[in-house]
């Protein structure tokens, strides 16, 4: 799929700081960074295990921290860059049994509105994109029910699809958002107002 796109592919595990280094060195130079690892492990938090905790931390913000680390500074030399974290709905309203992934997805925006003060005197750009409910392998397991309360209590009336959060995000890394730094662009059919 990269070839096609005419880029090239590069593996690795970003909640590992060397490796996600790696990444970035091996990417080249970078105009754009689009942070969407991401990974739950839900259960109530008196049954949460420290393994369940870490491993969703790990995996959703410390890749972020790890990434941006990485990326940022060949940006700021160039004084030009676009960094687009992926976030969620849950990030900014929570929701029952994932307070592991709802305290990783809501420190993705603390860091990225932080990391927009940062770096915008260098002309590097830092937001947010935070999906609702989307057409993905994470809800294709929830049960009917929970599909339905989602459905009922989304504006729009539908889980959203991929595409959708894709066009937010090229939307932000593209030049007409070149005024924009250190917001959260809610893409969840109206669920989160």
């Amino acid at each position: 799929m990269a070839k096609e796109a005419g880029g090239r592919a590069v593996q690795a595990d970003v909640s590992n700081p060397e490796q996600a280094k790696r990444l970035v060195e091996e990417s080249g130079d970078l105009d754009i960074l689009v942070n969407n690892a991401g990974l739950t492990r839900d259960g109530v938090l008196a049954r949460m295990t420290d393994d369940d905790w870490r491993a969703v931390i790990e995996t959703n913000l410390s890749s972020v921290f790890y990434t941006c680390r990485a990326a940022t500074r060949g940006m700021m030399k160039k004084r030009a860059g676009s960094i687009v974290n992926i976030s969620s709905i849950v990030g900014v309203h929570g929701n029952w049994g994932q307070s592991n992934y709802g305290a990783s997805k809501a420190g993705i925006i603390g860091f990225t509105k932080s990391l927009a003060r940062e770096l915008g005197s260098r002309g590097v750009r830092a937001n947010v994109v935070a999906p609702g409910y989307v057409n993905t392998r994470l809800t294709d397991v929830l049960p009917e029910e929970a599909q339905q309360a989602m459905l009922t209590n989304t504006p729009l009336g539908r889980l959203g699809e991929p595409e959708d959060v894709a066009g937010a995000v090229r939307f932000l890394c593209s030049d007409e958002a070149s005024f924009i730094t250190g917001e959260v662009l809610l893409v969840d059919g109206g669920l989160g107002m």
